[in-house]
């Protein structure tokens, strides 16, 4: 059953805008992607998007800065716990290097076999760069940001799920996503995710029965979801269909995220996961091609509100 091809996207409440939007194009080199609001509810919190330059799925990171309405989670167990990005085969002593000279706290480690960089986003979200030699994707270079071919980060590798019930996350990763299950070790679990071009991405699962339940709502200093690709809308509401018959009703109906339709779901581990797909315009719907991400846009329902949200959103330069 071939409903998903990779990741999506990845996205996180955060705290400051212009810290984050630094964060991500300046230490780690990706690209502005696409600048707009959040959709959900009434309070104004920009949606920032990052990634490639023309904003491939499966390298992209988005963020809802909350400092303005001052709204902050818990990190805990029964929550995604760390965003994890690939990088090339030996890049990850560069990585190590380039970080703690940033004033960024990074260590060089090894889990489930795999060399990574682990630290943390300025809000306290763990994130991880590990080298990949299953992952063809070209990595992202950003000459302006001293980031070439050889270091640069080339998409998703994945997330992060710490879970008390690890019995209970492994029948919805492997029975309702459905996902590959690689690794069942001292150090937790590991799924391989389906990629159409043979990209290696995955969750990986840590059991954590110590500590506080983690924040599940949209708030600051957070992972909020996890989210697949289903290439189209067939597969997705396919997908769909097959999660809910399974007695996982924990499940949204398709939402309209301008760029992509998404549906979203609760795992029994707490983790949120979304299955989207990109519409034919993608991003380049309100932006020109290869203009992507320059400007703050708007949803074509937010038109009579733009003025009030324009003025009730954190400053930020964007620069």
């Amino acid at each position: 059953m071939a409903m998903v091809s990779g990741y999506h996207h990845l996205t996180m409440s955060t705290d400051g805008a212009q810290e984050d939007f630094d964060f991500y194009t300046k230490t780690l080199g990706l690209h502005s992607v696409k600048r707009t609001v959040l959709f959900d509810g009434v309070i104004p919190v920009y949606h920032l998007y990052y990634g490639s330059p023309n904003g491939d799925a499966s390298t992209i990171i988005t963020t809802f800065p909350f400092r303005k309405p001052g709204v902050y989670g818990r990190r805990g167990t029964n929550q995604s716990r760390s965003i994890m990005q690939s990088i090339p085969k030996g890049a990850a002593s560069f990585w190590e290097d380039r970080l703690n000279g940033l004033g960024v706290d990074a260590t060089k480690t090894t889990r489930f076999g795999a060399d990574r960089v682990i630290f943390a986003h300025p809000c306290g979200i763990q994130h991880e760069l590990v080298e990949s030699d299953g992952d063809g994707r070209e990595p992202i270079v950003n000459a302006s940001q001293g980031i070439g071919r050889e270091h640069g980060i080339k998409g998703i590798y994945g997330g992060a799920v710490a879970v008390t019930d690890r019995t209970a996350m492994d029948d919805f990763l492997t029975i309702a996503l459905p996902l590959e299950k690689e690794a069942d070790t001292d150090e937790g679990l590991v799924y391989r995710v389906p990629d159409a071009n043979g990209v290696v991405q995955r969750v990986e699962v840590l059991v954590d029965r110590d500590s506080p339940q983690g924040t599940w709502t949209l708030a600051g200093g957070t992972i909020h979801h996890l989210a697949l690709n289903t290439g189209d809308e067939e597969s997705q509401m396919k997908l769909r269909a097959h999660i809910e018959g399974l007695g996982f009703t924990d499940i949204s109906e398709q939402k309209d995220r301008n760029y992509f339709k998404s549906c979203y779901v609760r795992s029994p581990g707490g983790a949120l996961f979304e299955l989207a797909w990109t519409t034919p315009e993608g991003w380049a719907k309100d932006e020109p091609p290869g203009q992507i991400g320059k400007t703050l846009v708007f949803p074509p329902w937010f038109k009579d509100r733009e003025a009030e949200l324009r003025a009730g959103l954190e400053e930020a330069s964007f620069q």
